[in-house]
């Protein structure tokens, strides 16, 4: 059956209107292309950043972090509260800008629009709890103290499938820190990143702060190279690929900058014997298919217990055959398309891998023709039954592709899990303590996010996200992740009239 979608100039229109109710000029041009996944095609051109605006934003973002450093945290905590609020004034209009460029469904697209409402609420708590330290010192009347700096310009590289999220995670936080932002999105959403840069203008102009303490770069890959290797750019956070990781990480090292990466991600679940098989199913079938496969925290391997593994398959299977498959505009659909027909050709690609590795299709990978847009990237969601972790299960595929694997015992089920180069998201379904207990412990998972009886995706931002290994290390969002937007400064007083040396060091 044909998926039926609107039409690329109606989408082009709504694009448009929801700009214009959040104040955009839009930037006309033919440099790049505003494109919709929902049809596959483009929806109308705009201008880019050249080298010399990338210059020109780097210095002005440079020269207002020196003011921007001194101004009271609480009082930076104002702007950020200002952008929460702008934010839940025009949440329906964010939500129809990523639902067009990049396919989310409606809810989804809502609740990326409300994590950004929480990270503000979050980021103006901490504006007041920046806090330090007081360190016992070795010496008579001396007090040892650690306090917390602003960075300098933070250099923001986001990728196409949370385009305003984690823009928020770091930008949210940074100007809390005292820190000044430039921004490269991903070139496939640049109408999101329009619109969020233009709520933080009008938050800025409604709280008195300079304007310059964000400035967004519209670009491909020259640009972002310029970001990356400026020096003024103190810290670059880059969210995207492992590969992409591998060329961002090294140059900004090479000038002695900070990096905070968050890269690839090939989640797994374990589902043991004693597990919620109803709970389970749900939580699996979400993390699978939830943005069509597009998180880096997408369930993408499957763990099962032996003994339980042809009764959860057959209850994934059924599942999967009552997906809907559509316009991600009707709040029937749970699936909507994936961001390109590059998408879609990986992960063909992958499904002929795993079949010449041994794997067995059980349900889904056929594409889904839709009526009107022979451009647009629909597919059914699949499943894949293996007998062993094989090469292509080790690389993520960024698709809605699950591969099931057996074990026997939880050693087996643990060294399974932890064997891929990617350490992002985790999770178990049990109802065995001692099983959970393990799987958060140090012998457990060796991923950044571990849990229980949920999934892999869903992360709050009450909790620092991140992950190991080729996922990068980095931390963003909540807990103490702000630290990486600030320097410390160990500092000692002396106090007395005496000068004490430390170690008992005796000197003349």
């Amino acid at each position: 059956m044909s998926i039926v979608l609107p039409s690329t100039d109606e989408l082009s229109a709504r694009a448009r209107a929801a700009l214009g109710r959040i104040g955009v000029d839009v930037p006309e041009g033919h440099a790049l292309r505003a494109r919709t996944p929902v049809t596959g095609e483009v929806l109308f051109g705009l201008a880019a950043t050249d080298a010399s605006g990338t210059e020109e934003a780097l210095a002005a973002a440079h020269a207002a972090f020196l003011g921007w450093r001194t101004t009271p945290a609480p009082r930076r905590g104002e702007l950020v509260r200002r952008l929460g609020e702008l934010l839940r004034a025009h949440q329906d209009d964010v939500a129809e800008l990523i639902t067009i460029e990049a396919g989310k469904i409606r809810s989804e697209s809502l609740g990326e629009v409300q994590e950004m409402i929480d990270i503000c609420d979050f980021a103006v708590g901490l504006s007041r709890q920046l806090y330090g330290r007081t360190i016992a010192s070795e010496r008579p009347g001396h007090r040892l103290a650690e306090t917390w700096h602003p960075l300098g310009v933070v250099g923001v590289i986001s990728a196409f499938n949370f385009p305003a999220a984690v823009w928020s995670w770091n930008t949210a936080i940074a100007l809390v820190c005292g820190d000044t932002v430039v921004w490269k999105p991903s070139e496939l959403t640049p109408l999101v990143s329009l619109a969020c840069d233009r709520l933080l203008a009008r938050a800025a102009d409604g709280v008195g702060a300079p304007r310059d303490v964000h400035r967004l770069l519209l670009g491909g890959r020259a640009v972002g190279e310029q970001l990356v290797d400026d020096p003024r750019v103190v810290l670059v956070s880059a969210t995207g690929s492992t590969r992409m990781g591998r060329e961002v990480g090294p140059r900004v090292a090479a000038r002695f900058g900070r990096c905070l990466l968050e890269l690839g991600g090939n989640n797994a679940a374990i589902v043991a014997p004693s597990a919620d098989l109803d709970l389970a199913t749900q939580g699996i079938v979400f993390a699978a298919v939830g943005t069509a496969g597009q998180r880096c925290t997408t369930l993408r391997r499957l763990i099962v217990h032996r003994d339980i593994a042809g009764t959860v398959v057959d209850r994934l299977t059924a599942a999967y055959q009552k997906l809907a498959i559509g316009d991600p505009f009707d709040d029937a659909t749970l699936v909507g398309p994936l961001i390109s027909a590059r998408a879609l050709d990986g992960m063909r690609g992958a499904l002929d891998r795993v079949r010449d590795e041994g794997g067995e299709l059980l349900a889904g990978g056929a594409r889904r023709p839709a009526e009107s847009a022979p451009h647009a990237a629909y597919v059914e969601p699949a499943v894949v039954r293996l007998d062993r972790q094989t090469d292509i299960v080790r690389e993520e595929t960024f698709a809605p592709l699950l591969y099931v694997m057996p074990y026997d015992t939880f050693d087996e089920a643990i060294a399974l899990h932890n064997d891929v180069p990617q350490g992002l998201s985790s999770s178990i379904f049990t109802r065995d303590q001692q099983e959970a207990e393990r799987f958060l412990s140090a012998e457990g998972s060796d991923c950044g996010i571990a849990n229980v009886n949920i999934g892999t995706s869903g992360a709050e931002i009450g909790g620092a996200f991140g992950g190991e290994k080729e996922t990068g290390g980095g931390r963003e969002s909540g807990s103490d992740a702000w630290r990486a937007y600030m320097r410390s400064a160990t500092n000692t007083v002396n106090y007395s009239s005496r000068l004490s040396l430390a170690q008992n060091v005796s000197f003349g």
